[in-house]
């Protein structure tokens, strides 16, 4: 199985892999960087517009390179409003061969009030760099083991978007 995925970050691309082994064998994914379109740090339905646009790029990319590809893949994070609350999470879109696509939703964890403005301003990865230490960040791997003091990941994260995704994929004609 082919799998094409709208980055080269080894986090997204790790749980995208993790996702679809679980339901399939001989999983092969390629990494390859295409632009969202929307801002560094995407609000609200700026998140899925960025996984849209990252999938058109994915199949555009295939066909100018004469690709084979059982699925596109694109993963998008951003800040959501949820009842006056801000959470960050991740959107993963999965298109196949055929054009069907669905969607999954990780996860998500708040965002304190208190740097809302500075993470819609530049984006979170400069806010994690400015309010905690590299030598923090490093340690822990990144910014949500940090959070969460060693138990999940960002790939694990990344995961559970693609397998909410997936259950549109292998429920079938029941979900479709």
């Amino acid at each position: 199985m082919k799998l094409l995925i709208a980055t080269n970050n080894e986090s997204k691309i790790q749980g995208a892999k993790e996702a679809f082994e679980t339901f399939y064998e001989n999983v092969e994914i390629k990494g390859v960087s295409i632009s969202s379109n929307v801002p560094e740090q995407p609000i609200n339905e700026e998140i899925m517009q960025g996984a849209e646009n990252r999938i058109a790029g994915l199949v555009k990319y295939a066909e100018e390179n004469d690709l084979e590809i059982d699925f596109y893949l694109s993963v998008e994070s951003g800040l959501i409003n949820l009842y006056g609350r801000w959470i960050n999470t991740s959107i993963a879109l999965i298109r196949d061969k055929y054009g069907f696509e669905a969607h999954g939703v990780a996860p998500g964890y708040p965002v304190p009030e208190k740097y809302v403005d500075e993470v819609i301003q530049s984006d979170l990865t400069k806010v994690y760099n400015r309010i905690f230490s590299q030598n923090e960040l490093r340690e822990h791997k990144g910014g949500v083991r940090l959070l969460t003091h060693g138990r999940m990941t960002r790939a694990d994260l990344i995961m559970e978007a693609f397998l909410m995704a997936m259950t549109q994929i292998i429920n079938g004609e029941i979900w479709h």
